[in-house]
């Protein structure tokens, strides 16, 4: 077998070993893809991206989000996908956080806690802010289906234990997840 051909088949075998590993490592896409666009509650300008992406571990979620003030800002999924409530109040129209299992208000990381949880974003000196985890709690289908549904960013810290929703103020900013 001359040199180029070895090289060729030794080139494929790496890439195909590559590919096969990196789809069980469960941070891949492996199936379908939503996304929610940020829009700023009146008198803020926070906006951004949510997206959600089926992996075989869970939900991958990817957020980007500017026009933040410097700090912790609690990001949750509320039960309604209704951003028209535009003052931003506790009581607006997206709803309580996303909770179909009845659960206390917890962090990202509490195996007892809403569905909706994801606990904080940090915005830096600039006002953005970026998140990206795989979370268990919600599907793209089923009872924890999370199409829909609003994304809300406050203006204040989730205080990860405070009931029902962790204390995290005014509602900054709103999307409805829908499916991309």
């Amino acid at each position: 077998m001359n040199q180029s051909i070895k090289t060729i088949l030794t080139t494929t075998l790496l890439a195909g070993a590559f590919i096969l590993t990196g789809c069980q490592s469960g941070s891949h896409h492996h199936g379908r893809h939503a996304r929610a666009e940020l829009n700023p509650t009146a008198n803020n300008k926070v906006q951004g991206t949510v997206d959600f992406f089926e992996t075989a571990k869970g939900v991958r979620v990817v957020a980007k989000v500017s026009g933040l003030t410097p700090g912790l800002h609690g990001f949750h999924i509320h039960e309604k996908g209704d951003c028209s409530e535009k003052d931003g109040t506790a009581a607006g129209a997206a709803g309580g956080h996303f909770n179909p299992g009845g659960m206390k208000h917890g962090g990202p990381t509490d195996a007892m806690r809403h569905a909706g949880d994801f606990g904080n974003i940090t915005a830096d000196a600039s006002g953005n802010a970026t998140y990206e985890a795989i979370d268990a709690h919600i599907t793209f289908d089923g009872m924890n289906s999370i199409i829909g549904r609003g994304v809300i960013v406050h203006a204040n810290a989730d205080d990860l234990s405070g009931q029902p929703a962790g204390n995290a103020g005014p509602r900054v900013a709103c999307g409805v997840i829908l499916m991309h």
